[in-house]
């Protein structure tokens, strides 16, 4: 569960990021290394250095700097995981370098070196941005650890949610937050057995130590619909120079790639979202159209021997089409090698089971081995799929479970997939009981909050090594 903190800001109700102490020492130390390597290279290389040597380096220092801030790179990263930092750092680079490039190309008479140099340059950089913050961070984590640089946090609110963060602080000794306890005004039968001990008092006592410069974090973790009381607790807190964060009870929610939003002034907080916003929409297109031509090519001609082989061996259309949902919810036509000998495509699909009758001899041979599904690539091709995402079921199906199953339809908020993060897990195929169609529902949110490039390669890997063939699949 994300942390917000809150700053008041008397002319605007708007939530701002924290900026960091060290922001303005972490800006310094990444314009000394991007020089220093720039002038160290230059000098192994034994290039001239003359007024002209500052114009690429200028580009890159210029160019980074604005995407770092973007990125909002130089913030505090305290409480943040390291995966995240070099994410950002990875992004803030990459778009250095192709701007950095992109100059040195369309004005290569004002640089005097060659692109070669600008090149070697730039993937220096990498390892160099990431790792002094690598360092850093240990050397802080471990600073943090043995009781130093350290800050103290209480709890306002004693509950279940509460409990969760002081288990947190406490594992995370290298965050380097110490708990000194909670702060409740209920009496302490009402309190939970297990927090009697660690509620040191009331609110307003929690208030005072906060007014005596004794605690440095407060957290309130109290239910949304305690509203009026969170705003005293706030008008309280503004007397004080703690820093004030709301633990909101989102988590009776099914969070979905939530984020924040900006309408105006105002900022708003997504609940169900898709991650194929923006860059990240773009990355996901690039990846399937790349790799659905290169897979159409080498697939070509066994899909037309399989095509020539249903033709052959029964009665009735080679390609199979099926109204589905896709992306939103909205309906679309997906290809499959015709497998039976029935075309189910209305308010009644029954689904395939172990010996049905109505799968045809070489139908079962593709369905075992997942080649019915070869043209489905070209759905890719269309934009109407995606390689990898939650496979789509029947319109008669989506409309059977979303009764069913909550959530049901959130597995739509991105493109269906030929093959799924489900599947690979062994929900392939019949779904007879409606426990199994919760798993793969489940292994489908799944797939859609940690979407990343890296996840849908390890998902057709796993799919080329185990996932073609499977015991659920007739």
């Amino acid at each position: 569960m994300s942390l917000l903190s809150i700053r008041t800001n008397k002319s605007k109700g708007i939530i701002q990021s924290y900026q960091s102490g060290f922001s303005t020492a972490y800006r310094l130390v990444d314009l000394v290394l991007i020089s220093l390597l720039y002038f160290s290279l230059l000098y192994l290389q034994q290039l001239d250095i003359n007024s002209r040597s500052l114009i690429p380096l200028f580009v890159c220092i210029v160019g980074y700097m604005v995407s770092a801030e973007a990125l909002d790179l130089y913030r505090s990263w305290r409480t943040s995981s390291t995966i995240l930092m070099i994410r950002m750092t990875a992004v803030a680079w990459l778009l250095t370098g192709l701007v950095t490039l992109s100059c040195a190309y369309f004005f290569a008479h004002l640089i005097p070196y060659p692109n070669r140099f600008i090149l070697t340059w730039l993937l220096g950089l990498f390892p160099v941005l990431t790792g002094w913050r690598l360092l850093f961070r240990r050397l802080l984590r471990a600073y943090r650890k043995n009781g130093h640089n350290t800050r103290t946090a209480i709890v306002i609110g004693s509950n279940k949610l509460a409990y969760s963060l002081a288990r947190q602080l406490e594992d995370n000794e290298h965050l380097g937050i110490r708990f000194a306890g909670f702060f409740d005004d209920r009496d302490e039968q009402r309190l939970p057995y297990e927090l009697r001990e660690q509620t040191l008092g009331s609110i307003e006592e929690a208030i005072e130590k906060a007014r005596a410069n004794e605690v440095d974090y407060i957290y309130i973790a109290m239910p949304m619909s305690a509203e009026q009381r969170i705003t005293d607790i706030l008008q309280q807190c503004s007397d004080t120079t703690a820093n004030v964060y709301i633990i909101p009870n989102f988590f009776i929610y099914n969070l979905l790639n939530s984020r924040w939003q900006t309408i105006g002034s105002l900022q708003i907080l997504s609940i169900f979202d898709t991650p194929f916003e923006g860059p990240n929409h773009i990355l996901k297109r690039m990846e399937d159209i790349l790799l659905s031509s290169l897979i159409l090519t080498l697939i070509a001609l066994p899909m037309l021997v399989i095509a020539a082989a249903v033709k052959l061996t029964s009665p009735g259309p080679v390609i199979f089409k099926q109204t589905r949902y896709g992306l939103g919810g909205r309906p679309i036509i997906v290809y499959k090698f015709r497998s039976m000998t029935t075309q189910d495509n209305g308010n009644q699909v029954r689904q395939a089971t172990r010996n049905d009758a109505r799968i045809t001899p070489l139908g079962a041979f593709l369905r075992r081995t997942s080649l019915d599904e070869l043209p489905q690539f070209i759905n890719v091709l269309q934009g109407r799929m995606s390689i990898v995402g939650p496979r789509p079921h029947a319109v008669a199906h989506n409309e059977e479970y979303r009764k069913l199953i909550e959530g049901y339809m959130l597995r739509h908020k991105v493109l269906p997939g030929i093959t799924g993060w489900a599947q690979i897990n062994g929900f392939r195929g019949e779904t007879e009981t409606v426990n199994k169609m919760m798993k793969r529902v489940e292994y489908d949110l799944d797939y859609i909050h940690s979407w990343s490039v890296w996840l849908d390669i390890r998902i057709i890997l796993m799919t080329l090594f185990k996932g073609f063939t499977d015991r659920n699949a007739y």
